[in-house]
């Protein structure tokens, strides 16, 4: 029990560390990875609202097939979000990672979004 204290505890100061960095007045887009799923939320934090979302179980994106929890379905989910994005007139945002390494799906996820006309 101990390991699974010190581990969550050790994510949440890691979580805590980057969205202290990211104070902006821009939108966040957020990423949450799971094992079979990755999800991406840009949330206005000054008034608490999501203001688009995007991920691998929406139709859009589950439709094309193939596993969820991978790089393809992630740069699949970075597309999507883009377009929410675009359709509500959001250019800039701040990427917050979370407790997550800048590397695998979440740089895929990334890389997609930027390509899709988001600029962070």
């Amino acid at each position: 029990m101990k390991v699974k204290k010190r581990l969550a505890k050790q994510r949440e100061r890691r979580a805590f560390r980057v969205r202290n960095h990211i104070r902006s007045v821009r939108p966040r887009l957020s990423v949450f990875r799971s094992n079979a799923h990755m999800y991406a939320q840009i949330i206005d934090d000054s008034s608490g609202r999501t203001l688009a979302s995007a991920s691998t179980l929406d139709k859009d994106v589950a439709g094309a097939g193939g596993n969820g929890g991978n790089r393809d379905a992630a740069a699949r989910v970075g597309r999507l979000i883009a377009e929410r994005a675009a359709e509500r007139g959001i250019k800039y945002v701040v990427f917050d990672r979370g407790m997550y390494k800048y590397h695998g799906r979440v740089a895929s996820l990334a890389a997609a979004a930027r390509e899709g006309g988001l600029q962070f």
